[in-house]
C-alpha cells in the first residue's frame, strides 16, 4: 500500500507534528506499506525522517503552510501527483490555520479525497462539542462562540464524509453518532509513542524535578503549578526543581516570557523552550512527577501517554477527558481541583513525599501505556484501510484533478 499522510511534521511547530513522527516511525515498519508519502507543511529545516529501523521508502512533499489560503489547492494538486492508494489525515480543527476560512477550507480536503474515490481516514484528535472555547483560547464572546459552534458543526459534517473518522475516546464516538447520526466513526486509541524497557524507578541525585510539558497559555497555564510547588517546599522542606518544558500556544505568544518575568524570584525554576525529539526521554526520565496544570481539555492527552511510557507518576485535574481517559485506559495519578492552588499542592506533595506511592503510580501508568503501543495502533489503521478498499471492490481510485 502506498499510504499518504496529510500532517504537520517535525521540525514543524504546528500542532500534532510529534504525533505524526511516531505514526510514521511505526507505519514504515509494516510489511503492508510499500511507500509513505508525507504531505506536510513547509518548514525552514529538513524533515526528520532519519530512522534507524528498517522500513519502507518515505517521500516528503511540502505542500501547505499554516494560514495559507492556497492550502486546499496545493494539497489537492499534491495528492493528484503522488497517486496514493490511501490517505490518512492527522487533524484537529485548527490544523491548517487559526483563520476561519483557512481552517475551514483545509478541513474540506477529506471530502475531496472521497470524491476522488481514494480510501480516506481522518484521525480527528478533538471534536468541537467537547471543547471549552473560552478556556481553550478561541473566544470568550458568546456570540462568537455560537458562530464557532455553527462553523464547527458544518465542518464536522464535511469531515464525516470521509470513509472513516477515527477518534481517540469512546465518548467522542457517542457524541458524533448521536448528533450527526453517523455510522462511520470508530474509536482508535491514541497509542503510546515509545515503550522503553521496564523503566527504573530511581531518580537522579539532586532536587526532585516537578515537570510539565506542552504548549502553554490557553487552558494550560503554569502559574498555579509554580505557586503550588513553592507551597510544597515550605510545608515539606524538600529540594524541588520546577521544570516548564515546551513553548507558547500559538494563540498566546509571549505567555511564557511573561511568566518568567513574573516569577524570576522563584529559585530552581527552569524553562526549557522547545524540546527536541532526542531530549524527550531524558526530560521524562529525570522527573519525579509530571503535572498537568490544565483548566480544560480538548481531547486525549499525548503527554499522558508519554508519561506512562516512561513510567512516571502524574498529577491531573479532576475534569473532562483526562478523568475519562484514566477510567478507560487504566492510568492512575493524584487529582486536583483545577482552580485551586492548594489542591494542586496537596496532589504534588502526596507523590514527592511518599516514594512507595510514587512507584506504585509509575508501575500502573507504565502498564497502561504498554497496552497500546503505536505498532498496534497503526496496524488497526491499515486493517481499516483494507476494509475500505475491499468494500470499494479493490484499490479503485480516480486521482484526476478536481
Amino acid at each position: 500500500m502506498k499510504l499518504a499522510i496529510v500532517t504537520a511534521y517535525p521540525p514543524s511547530k504546528v500542532t500534532l507534528n510529534e504525533y505524526a513522527y511516531h505514526l510514521v516511525k511505526s507505519f514504515r515498519q509494516s510489511e503492508k506499506v510499500t511507500e509513505l508519502v508525507l504531505l506536510t507543511d513547509e518548514t525552514p529545516g529538513a524533515k526528520d525522517i532519519s530512522f534507524t529501523e528498517n522500513g519502507c521508502k518515505i517521500t516528503v512533499k511540502e505542500c501547505w503552510k499554516f494560514n495559507s489560503y492556497k492550502n486546499i489547492i496545493n494539497v489537492t494538486k499534491a495528492i493528484s501527483e503522488v497517486k496514493p492508494d490511501s490517505v490518512l489525515f492527522n487533524l484537529q480543527f485548527m490544523k491548517f490555520g487559526d483563520k476561519k476560512i483557512v481552517a475551514a477550507t483545509g478541513l474540506m480536503l477529506p471530502l475531496i479525497c472521497k470524491l476522488k474515490k481514494i480510501p480516506t481516514i481522518v484521525l480527528l484528535h478533538n471534536i468541537l462539542e467537547q471543547v471549552d472555547l473560552d478556556k481553550a483560547g478561541f473566544t470568550s464572546n458568546k456570540i462568537a462562540q455560537n458562530v464557532y459552534n455553527f462553523i464547527g458543526t458544518t465542518l464536522t459534517k464535511l469531515i464525516l464524509k470521509a470513509d472513516l473518522v477515527a477518534v481517540t475516546m469512546d465518548k467522542y464516538v457517542t457524541t458524533l453518532e448521536e448528533k450527526y447520526k453517523s455510522g462511520n466513526v470508530k474509536m482508535i486509541p491514541h497509542g503510546t509513542f515509545e515503550i522503553p524497557t521496564e523503566p527504573s524507578h530511581d531518580l537522579p541525585e539532586g532536587p526532585l524535578k516537578v515537570m510539565t510539558f506542552g504548549k502553554f497559555g490557553t487552558y494550560k497555564k503554569v502559574e498555579k503549578m509554580i505557586e503550588a510547588v513553592e507551597m510544597v517546599r515550605a510545608s515539606s522542606g524538600l529540594d524541588l526543581e520546577i521544570v516548564v518544558a515546551g513553548t507558547d500556544n500559538p494563540n498566546v505568544p509571549g505567555y511564557l516570557k511573561s511568566v518568567q518575568e513574573k516569577y524570576n524570584h522563584v529559585p530552581q525554576l527552569r524553562f526549557t523552550g522547545y524540546v527536541e525529539e532526542e531530549e524527550v526521554a531524558p526530560l521524562f526520565n529525570e522527573s519525579a512527577v509530571v503535572v498537568f496544570p490544565y483548566t480544560s481539555t480538548t481531547g486525549s492527552s499525548g503527554v499522558l501517554h508519554q508519561a506512562g511510557s516512561y513510567g512516571k507518576a502524574v498529577v491531573m485535574p479532576n475534569l473532562g477527558d483526562l478523568a475519562t481517559l484514566i477510567e478507560d485506559e487504566g492510568y492512575r495519578g493524584e487529582f486536583f481541583e483545577p482552580e485551586s492552588t492548594e489542591s494542586l499542592a496537596k496532589a504534588i506533595e502526596a507523590i514527592v513525599t511518599n516514594e512507595a506511592h510514587r512507584i506504585k503510580l509509575e508501575i500502573a501508568n507504565y502498564k497502561a501505556a504498554t497496552a497500546y503501543p503505536m505498532e498496534r495502533i497503526t496496524d488497526i489503521y491499515l486493517e481499516e484501510f483494507e476494509k475500505i478498499i475491499a468494500k470499494n471492490g479493490g484499490a479503485v481510485k480516480n486521482v484526476s484533478a478536481i
